[in-house]
């Protein structure tokens, strides 16, 4: 009868340092050692033990398997080897499903490893040099390669997806949606984002400067526009609207158009459009097909919006003036402590019995 005792509480150990190591791997040791320094008393408690990486697993996993075996043997003594198999695999089962975390974290894992982690400190303090050196020797030995389990570009799209929708996420959904549209603006054509020819607006190298030109321009809400001599199709040069501010002497668009041209075929993709905007240091190209026929025009600001998800706003081009600026940041820390006051915090059950 005390050997049948002695097994189930050598089972029960193993079912307890099992819970204490998928305690441990629910929590990341990088979150633990970040909410250890913002303060949290438990973090810094777990983490005392958590600091010492992969020995903590290899401490744990041991005392697993050795209390496990243990209890084995002792009820093989009593019982019989199959008998024995049945009731051990019976006690960590109903461990597994009273104890050891699954999907989140339970009170009584949490309690548990709170009550154990000193002694577990303890015991690495003492251990961790002889431990770390058998793990050093196999890793020369073996190399250990943790794979991350993405293959492809869509794969990483997919995890920042599942990142949205992740309760304690601390990562703004608009900065994930950034990062998704990044990943992906590459894989975009020229022609599927540039300004169809039907649509440019543009001024002929004849047109006279003045107010009503000024006023046009300013209301396509464009500040690049190819200049054509003759036919639409046959582009001479690109006026910038800012070359006319403070224009005062009456003349044509041809004395202050740039006769730079710069083309790039509609098959490019954004990512090689983008490294010819950086080279090239233009804003605008006008964009061709296989036949050299201008079929639109693609500024930097059209690639720059697939790369953030949304259109550039007109507000950002009143940046150099101050009042405006501060402005948009009222309008900010207005809508942000709106949103605070309205919306109430999102947390989830599992992060607080951890911090609690």
């Amino acid at each position: 009868m005390l050997n049948f005792i002695l097994g189930v509480l050598l089972a029960l150990l193993a079912v307890i340092f099992w819970t204490i190591s998928k305690t441990y791997q629910y929590v990341p040791q990088r979150e633990l050692k970040r909410l250890a320094r913002s303060g949290d008393e438990v973090a810094q408690l777990l983490y005392r033990a958590a600091a010492y990486g992969l020995s903590l697993q290899v401490l744990l996993n041991s005392a697993v398997v050795i209390c496990g075996a243990l209890a084995l043997a002792v009820f093989v003594s009593v019982m019989g080897t199959w008998l024995s198999v049945f009731v051990l695999g019976a006690l960590l089962i109903v461990g597994w499903l009273v104890l050891v975390p699954g999907g989140e974290l339970t009170h009584s894992s949490v309690w548990l490893t709170k009550r154990m982690t000193p002694g577990i400190a303890w015991l690495l303090e003492r251990l961790h040099p002889s431990i770390d050196a058998v793990v050093r020797f196999v890793r020369r030995r073996r190399h250990v390669y943790v794979h991350t389990g993405l293959y492809e570009k869509d794969d990483l799209v997919e995890l920042l997806e599942q990142q949205k929708g992740q309760p304690d996420s601390r990562i703004p959904k608009d900065e994930i949606e950034l990062l998704q549209h990044a990943l992906t603006f590459g894989d975009k054509l020229v022609s599927d984002v540039l300004v169809p020819e039907r649509a440019v607006a543009s001024v002929a190298t004849s047109d006279a400067i003045g107010p009503v030109l000024m006023d046009e321009l300013n209301k396509s809400g464009h500040s690049r526009f190819p200049v054509f001599e003759g036919k639409r199709d046959n582009v001479v040069g690109i006026l910038y609207l800012h070359a006319l501010v403070g224009v005062k002497h009456s003349g044509t668009v041809s004395d202050v158009m740039s006769h730079k041209l710069t083309y790039i075929h509609e098959n490019f993709t954004l990512y090689q459009a983008l490294q010819a905007f950086l080279k090239t240091k233009q804003h605008l190209f006008l964009v061709v097909n296989s036949f050299e026929e201008l079929v639109g025009i693609l500024s930097l600001e059209d690639v720059l919006e697939q790369i953030i998800g949304k259109p550039i706003m007109d507000e950002f081009d009143r940046y150099d003036d101050l009042r405006s600026v501060a402005a948009a940041a009222a309008r900010v820390e207005h809508d942000e402590h709106t949103k605070d006051k309205t919306e109430p915090e999102v947390s989830t059950p599992e992060v607080e019995e951890v911090v609690e």
